[in-house]
């Protein structure tokens, strides 16, 4: 059997404009995905996904000729994973050999709704498995800058940045003293990258000057030491990216009372916040409807 593991991940800064080549700082996580392969003597590819709860929640059998599927527990899902595999095959003509079966299974150890890499995470350990360029694989299925695959790859906060070749991603030092007043706020719904990508692509504009006011405030946080300069960061950031995707801030929209300062993480309007606060800052959220809160020593690696 062989088995491979990715990290989750956190975009802390950058989001959207990462996609023109802005300096980002992301965040591995505690949370990822597992994959185990076992040969088996069925010519055949049974794929079984299981949630964090031990239950399955896709499963489905794959001919290794065409990789034509049946038996399987949602179209939408088998559809994407089928493409998944056929671009791991143009890349790689000798993966999956049709005379040789296998069992996948691929584990979970988050809450799938969570937003924290379900869809790079697989990407990286079926890239380990078949042995292809991991970015490359992401960019021919469900696109994206490809941070989230290069925390998939490091235990340690990076500096990334998209390049037409290959990324630049460098482990940086981002361990602040304040790291106890920083917590992670899940919003109840997952927001689907993808669409968020294409949405923000359609819009043709000239983003060099955005770019290069992204880049400092990377870099300031990166260096960052006393929490109000870090705060005063986090609220210049979102009015940037505001400016640019035309939408409202999340304290603004959702949190205008709230006495700490918050930040979306990654595509606006789901998934995880940001949330600098106190021993206050749990009951705030609670009343507000939002108990998923985690401190950033229990999500961050």
């Amino acid at each position: 059997m062989h088995k491979f593991y990715s990290n989750g991940k956190l975009l802390l800064t950058a989001e959207y404009v990462v996609l023109d080549g802005a300096k980002a700082l992301a965040l591995p996580v505690k949370f990822g995905q597992e994959l185990r392969v076992e040969k088996i003597q069925d010519p055949v590819l049974k794929w079984r996904s299981y949630k964090k709860n031990g239950k399955i929640w896709f499963s489905c059998n794959f001919k290794l000729k065409d990789l034509s599927f049946t038996e399987e527990t949602d179209q939408l899902t088998a559809l994407t994973l089928q493409n998944i595999l056929k671009e791991t095959r143009v890349l790689n003509p000798g993966f999956l050999h049709p005379t040789q079966g296998s069992l996948v299974e691929t584990f979970l150890n988050f809450p799938r709704d969570w937003g924290l890499g379900t869809s790079s995470t697989l990407i990286n350990n079926i890239a380990q498995w078949a042995r292809v360029n991991p970015y490359t694989l992401l960019y021919k299925s469900f696109g994206g800058s490809g941070y989230d695959i290069a925390c998939a790859q490091h235990d340690f906060p990076i500096l990334f940045q998209k390049k037409e070749e290959e990324p630049l991603v460098e482990e940086v030092n981002f361990n602040p003293d304040f790291k106890d007043q920083l917590f992670f706020v899940f919003l109840n719904k997952k927001q689907i990258s993808s669409k968020e990508i294409k949405k923000y692509k359609a819009e043709k504009k000239d983003l060099r000057p955005v770019v290069e006011k992204i880049d400092i405030l990377t870099e300031e946080m990166i260096t960052c030491k006393k929490l109000n300069d870090f705060e005063k960061i986090l609220a210049t950031h979102e009015e940037i990216i505001a400016s640019v995707i035309k939408r409202e801030p999340v304290q603004k929209k959702l949190f205008p009372d709230y006495f700490g300062q918050t930040k979306s993480l990654g595509a606006w309007g789901g998934d995880f916040i940001l949330a600098t606060g106190n021993e206050d800052t749990p009951e705030y959220f609670i009343k507000k409807g939002y108990p998923t809160l985690l401190p950033y020593k229990k999500m961050i690696l």
